[in-house]
C-alpha cells in the first residue's frame, strides 16, 4: 500500500504535516462534575470527571495533595468489530496509568489535599491515536469541572512511513509497521510530560518526528483553548440571563 502519493498526499487526502479534523463538546453528561467528547478525525473519546471528593480508601489519602484515579476503556463497538470484553484488559490498564500520569503532572494536586478525582475515559470510536484523544478529552473534562490546572496539556502522535514523517496517523497508517511516537506537551512551558515510542528511530529522524508531534500538540492546544473560551462565554451569558 502506498501511504504517501507522488503528489505528497496521504490515503485520506491530508498532507504529511496536517492534523485530522478536530471537534470537541463540553458538559455532555449531566451527572458528571465535568465531561467532554473529543474527536480527532474518526476517533471519538468521551471523558467524565467526578470530584474532587473524599478519598474512598483512607489508606490512599494524601495529606498534602489530591489523588487521581483513571479508568480507560474501549466500547465494544468502537472498532466496528465486536470486541470481547474481559475484566483484566492489560492494554486498557496500561493506558489508564499513562493518562493518569499525564494528568498528575497537569493538575494542581497540592491545592486539593485529602481528596480524590475520578476520571473515566471511554473510546466510542477508534481510528488511531486513541491515547492522545483520551488525554485531550480528559483535559477538557477536568477544565469543565473547574479543577485547577498548572498548564494546558495537549497530546498528539506522529509516525514515520516511506521515509516521511506523518502527523496524527489514522488506523491504516498506524498499522503500516512504521515507528509511532506519542507525545503530551505542557504548551505554556513547552515541557514534555509524555513520550512513548513503539519502535526505534535514528536520532535525526527521531528529532524530526518529535518536533512534528510537538507542533501537533501546540495546534491542538490552540483549538482546545478556543473551545474552553467559548464554553466560558456561554456559561457567563447563561448566568447573566438567570440573574436578569
Amino acid at each position: 500500500m502506498e501511504f504517501v502519493s507522488p503528489e505528497g498526499l496521504r490515503i485520506d487526502g491530508r498532507r504529511p504535516k496536517e492534523l485530522r479534523r478536530l471537534n470537541a463538546q463540553l458538559d455532555v453528561l449531566q451527572n458528571a462534575d465535568g465531561s467532554a467528547i473529543f474527536e480527532m478525525g474518526n476517533t471519538k473519546v468521551l471523558a467524565a470527571v467526578f470530584g474532587p471528593r473524599e478519598v474512598a480508601l483512607r489508606s490512599e489519602r494524601q495529606e498534602d495533595r489530591a489523588i487521581i484515579k483513571c479508568e480507560y476503556a474501549m466500547a465494544a463497538f468502537s472498532t466496528g468489530e465486536r470486541r470481547k470484553r474481559g475484566k483484566t484488559d492489560r492494554r486498557a490498564m496500561e493506558l489508564g496509568l499513562v493518562i493518569r500520569g499525564t494528568l498528575e503532572e497537569t493538575v494542581m494536586l497540592e491545592l486539593l489535599p485529602r481528596s480524590q478525582i475520578d476520571v473515566y475515559v471511554q473510546v466510542l470510536q477508534a481510528d488511531g491515536g486513541t491515547r492522545c484523544a483520551a488525554i485531550n478529552a480528559a483535559l477538557l473534562a477536568l477544565a469543565a469541572a473547574g479543577i485547577p490546572l498548572r498548564d494546558m496539556v495537549a497530546s498528539c502522535a506522529a509516525g514515520y512511513l516511506e521515509g516521511t514523517p506523518l502527523l496524527d496517523m489514522n488506523f491504516v497508517e498506524d498499522s503500516g509497521g512504521g515507528p509511532d511516537l506519542s507525545v503530551a506537551l505542557h504548551t505554556g512551558s513547552d515541557k514534555l510530560v509524555l513520550l512513548q515510542m513503539d519502535n526505534r528511530l535514528p536520532v535525526e529522524t527521531f528529532e524530526k518526528v518529535l518536533n512534528l508531534a510537538q507542533e501537533g500538540c501546540r495546534a491542538i492546544a490552540g483549538y482546545m483553548r478556543g473551545v474552553l473560551l467559548e464554553h466560558t462565554k456561554r456559561l457567563a451569558t447563561a448566568r447573566g440571563a438567570m440573574k436578569a
